[in-house]
């Protein structure tokens, strides 16, 4: 039985996501209306996931939707921004019928309640090829009080705050090429969690920050990159969860391993640059949230780019991150 689309009942059926935002105006017009906050800037990130690229083709509609809004919220979490909003395009191929899109709706209106933000408006066409997913999510930060990439300084610590090589770890589970005997690998995987709560940390004493999508060593490459210094980062040192550990000590070469967890991508931990004298104080702050931290590297001006080094010495790191056209999917 055929299953037609009608665009216009599928954009009235998402009014409710808008949680009666003003700026969304109903979703009647072809824009959305901000209102400025004395004191704050509005920052501004999109991203886009494509079906069998970014997520496999066998994903739940409400996961899919919750993970767009996870992974695209991170980015203002590494600016130290309170989102509010998100605009969402969506190219739907015909083979998504009536209740896969309830099922996406019920996922963005449940992290639309998690992370207090409204649907303000967007775009849906159909597509003969892949589904594919954009959200642009708004947040807003107090006047010059975003952290970017670029304000790392010479002798800085690079500290991660969160576990590395879940993310990856949690793809292969899914995909059935890693153990993953309670699920949870494959949950934070699906469902990364932004980490809005080190905004008060992350304003009060990181110079630079990014939130660690493509990989530990990519992003932590951008940051040095940005700030025109080199980095030595010490691949022994970053945080793993307990079941990154087990996996770890599972494998014949562990130091190739911890390589492959810092180049996996998909963690969703923030990687921060912090003053020397503020070490100790931020990841104690850190860790007081139940978020593990620890000092992995230190920022340089007598090179550029990225060295990374374990006991035994340098190692070449090779492929540093995710890759467009090149990923585990693709």
């Amino acid at each position: 039985m055929s299953d037609p689309f009608d665009e216009f009942a599928w954009i009235d059926s998402l009014k409710s996501l808008t949680r009666e935002h003003p700026g969304a105006l109903d979703l009647a017009d072809d824009a959305a209306i901000i209102a400025g906050r004395p004191g704050y800037e509005l920052v501004i990130s999109k991203d886009a996931m494509v079906e069998g690229v970014h997520f496999p083709v066998d994903e739940s509609a409400e996961v899919i939707a919750r993970r767009l809004l996870r992974t695209s919220l991170s980015d203002l979490a590494a600016k130290a921004a309170q989102p509010f909003g998100y605009l969402l395009t969506i190219a739907l191929p015909k083979s998504k019928d009536s209740a896969w899109r309830a099922a996406f709706r019920a996922g963005l209106a449940a992290d639309g309640q998690t992370f207090d933000i409204a649907l303000l408006g967007g775009d849906t066409v159909s597509t003969p090829g892949s589904l594919t997913l954009e959200a642009t999510v708004l947040g807003w930060v107090g006047q010059g009080r975003a952290i970017l990439r670029s304000g790392a300084r010479e002798g800085d610590k690079l500290i991660v705050c969160g576990a590395i090589g879940d993310g990856w770890l949690g793809l292969m589970a899914a995909l059935g090429k890693a153990p993953d005997p309670t699920g949870e690998l494959a949950r934070r995987y699906r469902l990364p969690e932004p980490l809005f709560v080190l905004g008060p940390s992350l304003e009060r004493f990181a110079h630079a920050a990014a939130d660690v999508s493509d990989g530990l060593l990519a992003d932590a490459g951008h940051i040095a990159s940005a700030s025109c210094l080199g980095l030595t980062l010490d691949l022994d040192s970053f945080p793993v969860s307990a079941e990154a550990s087990e996996w770890l000590g599972a494998q014949a070469d562990p130091d190739n391993a911890r390589l492959q967890l810092a180049a996996g991508g998909d963690d969703y931990a923030i990687v921060c640059a912090v003053a020397e004298r503020d070490e100790s104080a931020f990841v104690s702050a850190v860790r007081s949230l139940g978020v593990p931290a620890a000092s992995v590297g230190r920022f340089d001006p007598a090179f550029t780019g990225l060295r990374a080094t374990n006991a035994t010495g340098p190692v070449s790191p090779g492929t540093t991150g995710w890759r467009h056209g090149h990923g585990p999917l693709a």
